[in-house]
């Protein structure tokens, strides 16, 4: 949301009252206008912060909260998720740290993929890796990237599965 629009329309505002007062009032007010820009910024966005705040309180299980990038603002809404679709929490069971920072370098092609994964189901992308991690290391071992091939025609499955060589 860019407040440059609101801003200048509050100091053309201000320069409008006092286009009848005398040159030096004039001169005065647009120089006031011009270094209130960044308290007329600030007021917005604790405007929008309160109205934030309001919706939030009225929602059921959403949060709306405020953030800057940069000088603008952006409206981030976050859905609560049911308890079927909770993910494992932060700690582990008697961690008595409750979280570790870890550093993770991939490429920027998978970073875009894990923040589409992450926004589709309504999750940070720590929150979104914390569960996917958690439920990789939940699987017994030996299933983690194990594929189900269909036999060689003629052959029948027995459910096993055996790699190498033999001669008969």
């Amino acid at each position: 949301m860019d407040l440059s629009e609101y801003a200048e329309s509050l100091r053309r505002e201000l320069t409008s009252i006092t286009r009848f007062a005398g040159e030096d009032i004039a001169r005065a007010a647009e120089m006031i206008s011009e270094t209130l820009d960044s308290s007329i910024r600030l007021a917005l966005l604790d405007v929008l912060s309160a109205a934030a705040e309001e919706i939030t309180a009225d929602l059921d299980g959403a949060t709306i909260d405020v953030r800057l990038t940069g000088t603008q603002p952006e409206f981030v809404v976050t859905v609560a998720r049911g308890a079927e679709d909770a993910g494992p929490e932060l700690a582990e069971p008697g961690d008595e740290a409750g979280s570790a920072r870890v550093t993770l370098r991939i490429s920027e092609s998978l970073k875009a993929r894990v923040e589409a994964a992450a926004m589709a189901t309504g999750m940070s992308v720590n929150a979104w890796l914390v569960r996917t991690i958690s439920r990789a290391l939940e699987k017994p071992p030996g299933s983690a990237g194990t594929r189900s091939t269909s036999p060689p025609p003629g052959r029948r499955s027995t459910g096993k599965r055996y790699t190498g060589f033999a001669r008969s």
